[in-house]
């Protein structure tokens, strides 16, 4: 009996250690990895030193006047009053070429040489006049100083003056066709008949046609000389828009070429006269290209100002940065940089309207925002380990 009894109470005491067991365990829960706490407001917090050495600067934005604008598609063209295509005024052979495509070349500046046997004529047809006026002229002196002293009657004396004005009048004309043959009249002892063909003015070698031994004529460019010191942007003019646009009104242009950067120019020519089927009406903006970026036949975007449209939120271009496929701002607010996409509107020179995501008085980072958002990605990428 005494065993049993012993035996029970060993069960009991298992019973209740077990019980104990289960109790700790469904108190206490296994212990869980702590996660790192993003910042609520999702601003990028940084210290006065580090927005020193990052080189961030904010601007305050405000409204601004700004003005209606016209976009249009346009082509570059060469100045056409600057343009000019070279041909020789007689026919020639060419004999040597001094110009290459693409050469900056001086007014006056041999391009090619020919060789011309009309010109070779003519240069014969000076000498033989100008000898035979040397001739008229000695001989009207002497009967002139003889009629003087009475040695020889007047009719010799009228007729030696009428052969030398006769001679005088035949080297004129000979000197004429030499001039019209753009060749300056020269005395030699042998007939010239080579010649060379010059620019008309500075510019540069948009064409070259010219090859060595052909016979050129003057109903053949031999070179396109171009001043591309200016250019044109023409544009087709809406007939809806012909009302806002006026001859000297501003205009901004764009190329893909360089998409950062503004040309400034003005409207000089709208044609008087609309293309029927296009509905189109020829616009022409003039502008400055001294450095020679801008090409002939190049694609542009022509942004013509027309009245005033009141006021708009402007931002410094380099404000604008592209976060997430989308344009954005980083805005100064509660102590921290705070990333904002934005939707813009025209460019203004080197700022853009913004239409919506800030408001005025905001201050906005104009320097340094790659900075920011390098620290983005980089607390994103931290985001997804």
């Amino acid at each position: 009996m005494t065993r049993i009894y012993r035996q029970a109470a060993f069960l009991a005491l298992v019973l209740a250690l077990a019980g104990c067991n289960k109790s700790e365990s469904e108190a206490t829960p296994p212990k869980q990895p702590v996660q790192a706490e993003s910042d609520e407001a999702g601003l990028i917090n940084l210290s006065d030193q580090e927005i020193k050495e990052e080189r961030i600067r904010t601007e305050k934005i405000s409204e601004a006047e700004v003005a209606e604008r016209v976009k249009l598609t346009a082509t570059i063209l060469a100045n056409q009053d600057r343009l000019a295509h070279v041909a020789p005024r007689v026919p020639g052979r060419i004999v040597g070429i001094t110009a290459r495509l693409g050469d900056r070349v001086h007014a006056g500046r041999a391009l090619a040489s020919l060789d011309s046997m009309e010109l070779g004529e003519a240069h014969s047809s000076y000498l033989q006049a100008e000898s035979q006026s040397r001739v008229a002229q000695a001989d009207f002196e002497r009967a002139e100083k003889l009629y003087a002293d009475q040695i020889v009657p007047q009719k010799d004396y009228l007729r030696s003056r009428a052969e030398y004005e006769k001679a005088r009048a035949s080297l004129r004309a000979t000197m004429d066709r030499l001039r019209l043959m753009g060749v300056t009249p020269t005395r030699s002892e042998n007939a010239m008949s080579s010649f060379p063909v010059t620019a008309p003015f500075a510019g540069t070698v948009i064409e070259k046609k010219a090859v060595l031994g052909e016979l050129a004529t003057p109903e053949q460019t031999l070179f396109t000389i171009a001043d591309l010191s200016t250019v044109w942007i023409e544009a087709d003019l809406f007939e809806k828009d012909l009302a806002k646009v006026r001859v000297g009104a501003a205009a901004s242009i764009t190329v893909a070429a360089y998409p950062e950067e503004v040309f400034k120019g003005r409207l000089t020519y709208i044609s008087s006269v609309m293309d029927k089927a296009s509905r189109t009406v020829k616009g022409r903006v003039e502008i400055s290209n001294t450095d020679g970026r801008l090409k002939p036949e190049m694609f542009a975007t022509a942004a013509i100002d027309t009245k005033a449209a009141g006021r708009a939120l402007t931002v410094p271009s380099s404000a604008v940065l592209l976060i997430e496929g989308k344009p954005s701002v980083f805005v100064l607010d509660k102590g921290g940089f705070e990333k904002r996409h934005v939707e813009l509107g025209d460019k203004l020179g080197g700022r853009v309207v913004v239409k919506d995501g800030v408001g005025e008085g905001e201050a906005v980072v104009v320097e340094g925002g790659y900075a920011l958002k390098a620290r983005l990605l980089k607390s994103k990428i931290g985001d997804h380990d």
